[in-house]
């Protein structure tokens, strides 16, 4: 079992937020994954993703998806990039409870938009359970970790190799990936 997961006393009655690009599949750096053609899962993810489906009471992305907005994707391509991601959980019995996204641009300041809270509130709305205090958010972004803290939700920061600042009050705990946090 995961340290983490033990030392927070996490359960069924606790809630997962995972972010996409980043944390469950490679980032385009400067550009989006616009078609299942150019999803690619991490190493890592189909292996931890049934710990956390049996681990956690509820499974759910959040991710900023400002494609959409620019017009370099249409809401039919993220839709069915969820649809063959999940078909993908699927082989390995893992059920995402819902998946959420942010279509806009990032200039208009929605309330939807992380670091703004409000895909956490959606998430909240539909499913009642869910308790904030008793949330984990898992992101590779200074926004995921503020969308989180809004909430008041834990935190674990995924740096992808990239230098991160060693100290940081917006984030608990932080792993080079999901497969890092296999071994721990």
């Amino acid at each position: 079992m995961i340290n983490w997961i033990n030392n927070w006393k996490i359960n069924t009655s606790w809630t997962l937020f995972l972010d996409r690009d980043g944390v469950l599949n490679r980032k385009i750096d400067a550009g989006y994954v616009r078609k299942w053609e150019e999803f690619d899962f991490l190493e890592g993810v189909m292996e931890i993703m049934p710990l956390f489906r049996r681990t956690f009471g509820r499974v759910v992305v959040v991710t900023n998806q400002q494609g959409i907005g620019k017009g370099i994707m249409a809401e039919e391509d993220l839709l069915h990039i969820f649809e063959r991601m999940q078909q993908a959980f699927d082989e390995v019995e893992v059920d995402v409870d819902c998946y959420y996204y942010c279509p806009h641009l990032q200039r208009e300041q929605c309330r939807c938009r992380k670091p703004n809270a409000g895909m956490g509130y959606q998430a909240k709305a539909d499913f009642p359970e869910i308790d904030f205090a008793k949330s984990v958010m898992i992101g590779d972004s200074i926004s995921d970790m503020q969308f989180a803290r809004k909430l008041g939700m834990k935190t674990i920061f995924l740096t992808n190799g990239r230098p991160t600042p060693k100290s940081n009050e917006l984030i608990d705990l932080r792993y080079l990936s999901l497969k890092d946090m296999l071994a721990s």
